[in-house]
């Protein structure tokens, strides 16, 4: 049987794989498969989902239809989010996505045009 690894962020032992993710049940954690160790390697380089280096000012597309906490829109796949700026934290991407407004997005939700 194939070991998962613990949660990064709580250390939890249930983690679960969800299509390519894998996702800690107790603190809804979500982090790419493979990626446990990059954040401790590399901390201050930020990538795609295809492993494209994002920077400051990049255009970007959404691969994932992503919910929009607190209200009942959506952002759908293929949505082109322009002039994007790369900070520290869970969300690393703050965007502004037209017919939305002000977004914080993770870059493991979208692709580098």
């Amino acid at each position: 049987m194939n070991e998962l690894p613990a949660c990064p962020k709580c250390s939890s032992i249930y983690t679960y794989e969800d299509r390519g993710m894998l996702v800690c049940p107790e603190c809804a954690h979500e982090w790419m498969l493979g990626a446990e160790n990059a954040n401790e390697n590399d901390s201050s380089s930020f990538k795609d989902v295809n492993g494209n280096a994002l920077n400051d000012g990049d255009t970007v597309t959404v691969i994932k239809d992503l919910k929009v906490k607190g209200s009942s829109l959506v952002v759908k796949v293929g949505t082109k989010v322009k002039n994007i700026r790369l900070v520290d934290g869970d969300h690393d991407i703050d965007c502004k996505i037209d017919g939305i407004g002000a977004m914080k997005l993770k870059s493991g939700f979208v692709k580098k045009i």
